[in-house]
């Protein structure tokens, strides 16, 4: 049987620092279950356990803490069960923000990008115990926006995912069409992450 996933590669996930909140991972097989149904959040489940991580994601608290590898190892798993591409990863972000607690309290008091870009640090900081997100530029004329988020190593994986989450946060409160793009990013070499969002 081929390996899923290399002893050093889970470790590596395992001892990567900081926790997360099971909002994310909850939602992951939620959208593993749209697209797989109960049979592929059955494997996704029963591979997590032969890994030695027996998780029920539909048993999880949304507003409980867990070890950030377990948010990573479940993202890889999914790339390796299900061969999912970026673009699917990014759909799998934009499905995240319909379902989360987080964004829907922090979406009610927002009327711009500006103050949603604003908010960005303190909305990262309700979900995630490390790295830091702030708002870099704001252009209101030419409409665009720039978010940083430094001192956060996690998976490439989660790249797309936070490219979804920006998309869909922005189209949900504009109600029209926008893009969001990685302009830079620490698995390419830079110092940290940013993102430029556009409507």
């Amino acid at each position: 049987m081929e390996e899923i996933i290399s002893k050093e590669e889970l470790n590596r996930l395992m001892n990567l620092r900081g926790k997360v909140r099971g909002d994310g991972m909850k939602n992951y097989a939620e959208f593993v279950f749209k697209e797989k149904g109960e049979e592929g959040l059955k494997k996704l489940e029963e591979t997590m356990k032969s890994l030695g991580y027996p998780i029920k994601y539909r048993e999880m608290r949304k507003m409980e803490f867990f070890p950030l590898g377990l948010e990573a190892l479940t993202l890889v798993l999914i790339k390796q069960l299900f061969n999912f591409d970026d673009k699917k990863f990014q759909e799998m972000g934009k499905f995240g923000v319909k379902l989360s607690i987080i964004i829907k309290v922090f979406m009610q008091y927002f009327v711009s990008p500006e103050k949603l870009a604003k908010a960005a640090s303190q909305m990262w900081r309700k979900g995630v115990t490390v790295g830091e997100l702030k708002m870099v530029e704001y252009n209101k004329d030419k409409k665009y926006l720039i978010l940083r988020l430094e001192d956060f190593y996690f998976h490439p994986l989660h790249c797309h995912i936070i490219q979804g989450y920006f998309l869909a946060a922005l189209q949900m409160l504009l109600k029209i069409k926008a893009t969001c793009q990685e302009t830079k990013c620490l698995y390419r070499g830079d110092e940290f992450h940013e993102f430029l969002l556009k409507w």
